[in-house]
Formats: structure tokens, C-alpha cells, sequence
């Protein structure tokens, strides 16, 4: 897995950030959780991101790309791992 995931930015209430994390921690992924319930200036870093938008999860890798509410498939192609 030669590309590592730097940041995830996410809130417990989404449903699509908690099986995003799950998908990380199940495969042992190792990342910097952002909580935009516990870090208020993280929803500006997202919008930022994001072109405007508030959308979670934003999860941002080491080559600089992001991938915003991704599928498992998605997670997996994008970090090598077969499921």
C-alpha cells in the first residue's frame, strides 16, 4: 500500500463516515480522524476542500487526492487492498 491516507474528515452522526472508518480500522489503515462536531474550523477546511461543500466524509491522501464519500470499492481501489 504504497499511498497512505492523511486526514478523514467526518462527524459520528454520518452513517457514510462511520463505515468509511470502520473500512480503514478493519483494514488497518492508519489516519488522523478530523470530528467536525469537536474541531468547529475542521467544517472550513472541508468546504475549502471541497470547493464550497460540506460534504463527509473527505478523506485526503498522501499524493494529494481526495475522495469524498467514498464506497468500500472506492477505499479499496484507491489504497490497494482486495475485498
Amino acid at each position: 500500500m504504497s499511498i497512505k491516507v492523511v486526514k478523514m474528515y467526518g462527524a459520528q452522526w454520518c452513517p457514510d463516515c462511520r463505515r468509511s472508518k470502520a473500512f480503514l480500522d478493519a483494514h488497518g489503515v492508519s489516519y488522523e480522524y478530523v470530528d467536525l462536531e469537536k474541531i468547529p474550523d475542521a467544517a472550513g477546511e472541508v468546504e475549502k476542500i471541497n470547493n464550497g461543500l460540506q460534504r463527509i466524509p473527505t478523506i485526503v491522501f498522501s499524493d494529494d487526492s481526495v475522495l469524498v464519500e467514498p464506497s468500500d470499492e472506492e477505499l479499496a481501489q484507491k489504497l490497494d487492498i482486495e475485498i
